[in-house]
């Protein structure tokens, strides 16, 4: 597969068969991954991989906690709800969702259900937590913003030998939980996660694509001469 072929085509995958997955492709993955630009070669980002009874136990502890009524503990600032158009398309991606899986809008069991399906990251069998060097808290975001360049990295690599992934907010929701089962040092801020795997074809939301704006309303073009072509002047 073809760099334009993964990035036209990768879709978030949150439904996993339970084939395993190996050491070997995942380490070949983070290899790739670990090629993203990054400000001034900082390379701050980590890649800590949890399979088997480790994740097992980040699953059983994120879930008792959300279960209990324990509030979110993240690492990074809280985005808050979302507003206006950015409001719009998290509704927009969970009608396609819910309209896949056949959940309707007052099935409040199968709702909660996928909800937590979240915080389990999509019972995947391996669960990638991206972290980064706390150093680098005091120079604001670049260093969360190189970190997500290393994690789209990730996701495409996996698309490309035929993994499916999703990055999963959800998944580190109960920070405290993931830093104690995966051992994580202090000196690292927990980012985010992703869920790898191979994906389930009877899962409906993996057919799910979420849809995408036009580039004419997401780019502008200033200083092209009128054969449209950027040069430099002087």
């Amino acid at each position: 597969m073809d760099l334009d072929e993964a990035m036209q085509e990768r879709r978030s995958i949150r439904g996993f068969t339970d084939d395993p997955v190996s050491r070997e492709l995942l380490e070949e993955i983070l290899t790739l991954a670990n090629h993203a630009p990054s400000s001034m070669n900082t390379q701050p980002w980590h890649f800590h991989v949890l399979t088997g009874e480790v994740l097992e136990n980040v699953r059983k502890g994120n879930t008792e906690r959300m279960l209990g009524g324990v509030p979110p503990s993240r690492e990074i600032p809280a985005h808050g709800k979302y507003e206006g158009v950015h409001r719009d398309r998290q509704v927009e991606i969970a009608k396609q969702l819910f309209a896949a899986m056949g959940i309707e809008r007052h099935d409040a069991e199968r709702r909660q259900d996928w909800v937590m399906r979240g915080f389990r990251q999509f019972d995947a069998p391996v669960s990638v937590v991206v972290t980064y060097d706390r150093a680098l808290n005091d120079h604001g975001p670049v260093a969360i913003f190189d970190a997500g360049a290393a994690t789209y990295g990730l996701v495409l690599a996996a698309w490309s030998r035929g993994l499916g992934a999703v990055i999963n907010g959800q998944g580190i929701m109960q920070s405290p939980v993931v830093r104690e089962c995966a051992d994580i040092p202090e000196d690292q801020v927990i980012l985010t996660c992703v869920a790898l795997g191979w994906p389930d074809a009877t899962f409906e939301a993996n057919a799910v694509k979420s849809l995408r704006r036009e580039t004419g309303e997401v780019a502008t073009f200033q200083g092209f001469d009128e054969a449209g072509q950027g040069r430099r002047t002087g």
